[in-house]
């Protein structure tokens, strides 16, 4: 194994380091959801496509016949399907380049990830210098950091001189220095000497070799940087959810009132605010949080001045919510309806049977009654159900009294209403010939007639009276929002 690769960007320092945040109450991973997940993150036609894409190049890329066979395996258990064609897509023609790229081979991405860990060299020694200037190794290196963004605050047009001035200090200088290196020790000069030819040769970045030492420390560094963003992630999310997810709905719209008042603040008097203040005094601070000898002295005052003011300002804010935001409100109530629906039996003077319970009243202008349809409904009232998302506000249902108010609402015809007794709403046999005249496509004029149940008047076939009831909306615990999520 060699030791290192030549003209390669590799931190040969110390690892690049990896940070813990204490996780309690982490839920174990359901491997059900990991399998639905995959299943719906890997489409079956597109994995199809990407494996023959990547057998059709493998001949030119060099794999061993085990990763051929592999992909041969993949391509026999991945059935034929065109996504396109079920979900009758028009094809994306968007760009060519991404249409030509090759697609999905797990013998290709084996091969990519080792180009990968080759180059990904430069990112870890940025990554470690910069871990050493924000931790004061070198105090004098961090106290010019300190100087650069003081005058970055406090002139903030030199932004555009970092970048240049970034380039020739460590890009053309060190390239430079390697074309025209400093005489031997064993020479006595009194200067460097600018002077003469190039005495080396150019220095090119050359990714490091597979086996050596080089790759491996990049293998190790790759994977603590995936342990640290998987890390800063979960304790992120830990962090900002439940503020923000409304699972406590007081401190939510706390915060939301918060940021809605702060927001309304800033658009009208930010251009008042010393903001190059704030940005130096944010540097300062930032920077010299991560002084040892400084977090060491928060550390040891942390538990007498830091955390009875965290109590007390929690104990301030729960205060200052339950007095000032207001969330008992009584959930929202609206009214149904359900129409009972008899039908004669026999004749127009035989006796009415119970038919069933419909959401239409089924008159003798309806689009069912016209159409000859059968009113559609359940056939017991404890079947009756509330509309999703809702429940019922009340033990049991009322008759409504109100049945004249409903018909002339509804502009029912050909009717008899009862506004006293049962309530029934029932249909004339004159009705017969309006339902008739309304198949023609005549035109049929309002009529209903009043009339107490007590008269003998032919009646048509059915008869309907309405119930009423109050339903409230179904409110969903934190509890059962946090199962449904998982």
């Amino acid at each position: 194994m060699d030791e290192y690769t030549a003209d390669a960007f590799v931190n040969r320092d110390e690892p690049v380091p990896t940070f813990s945040i204490t996780r309690t109450g982490s839920p174990s991973p359901d491997p059900e959801s990991k399998r639905s997940k995959l299943k719906e993150s890997l489409s079956q036609s597109r994995l199809k496509e990407k494996i023959q894409d990547g057998a059709a190049s493998r001949s030119e890329t060099g794999f061993s016949l085990q990763d051929r066979l592999l992909t041969k395996l993949l391509q026999q258990v991945i059935p034929t399907e065109n996504i396109e064609e079920v979900l009758d897509l028009p094809p994306d023609k968007r760009s060519s380049k991404y249409i030509g790229r090759p697609g999905f081979s797990i013998p290709l991405m084996t091969n990519n990830f080792r180009r990968f860990n080759s180059r990904i060299g430069i990112v870890f020694v940025f990554q470690t210098r910069l871990i050493r200037l924000l931790t004061w190794r070198v105090p004098t290196h961090t106290l010019s950091l300190l100087a650069v963004c003081t005058f970055i605050c406090l002139d903030p047009y030199l932004l555009a001189v970092l970048p240049l001035a970034a380039a020739l200090l460590f890009v053309m200088v060190p390239a430079y220095l390697v074309r025209h290196p400093a005489q031997p020790p064993t020479i006595h000069h009194s200067a460097y000497s600018l002077n003469g030819p190039p005495l080396a040769p150019a220095r090119t970045i050359r990714p490091a070799a597979e086996m050596s030492k080089d790759f491996f420390r990049n293998m190790r560094d790759l994977q603590n940087s995936m342990d640290d963003f998987s890390t800063l992630h979960d304790g992120v999310l830990k962090i900002i959810t439940p503020p923000t997810n409304f699972s406590n709905e007081a401190l939510s719209s706390t915060l939301f009132l918060f940021l809605f008042v702060s927001t309304c603040v800033l658009f009208i008097a930010s251009h008042l605010l010393p903001w190059r203040f704030f940005s130096l005094l944010f540097c300062w601070a930032a920077i010299s949080l991560g002084h040892p000898s400084l977090q060491q002295f928060i550390l040891n005052n942390h538990a007498d001045h830091i955390r009875p003011r965290e109590r007390s300002a929690k104990s301030w804010l729960d205060a200052w919510i339950a007095r000032d935001i207001i969330l008992d409100e009584p959930p929202e109530s609206r009214e149904v309806e359900t129409f009972e629906l008899q039908r004669r039996k026999g004749g127009t003077r035989g006796e009415w049977e119970s038919w069933l319970f419909s959401p239409n009243p089924y008159d003798p202008l309806s689009p069912q009654s016209i159409a000859g349809q059968r009113p559609k409904g359940t056939r017991f009232f404890e079947d009756v159900c509330a509309p999703k998302g809702w429940e019922w506000g009340d033990k049991k249902w009322v008759l409504d009294l109100g049945s004249r108010e409903w018909v002339e609402e509804r502009l029912v015809q050909g009717v008899e209403v009862e506004v006293e007794g049962e309530r029934w709403i029932t249909d004339l046999v004159e009705a017969d010939e309006s339902v008739s005249a309304a198949k023609k496509g005549k035109k049929v004029g309002p009529g209903w007639e009043e009339g107490n149940g007590n008269e003998q008047v032919p009646f048509g076939q059915w008869r309907r009276r309405r119930w009423i009831r109050t339903v409230r909306r179904k409110g969903v615990s934190s509890n059962d929002s946090s199962s449904s999520s998982n």
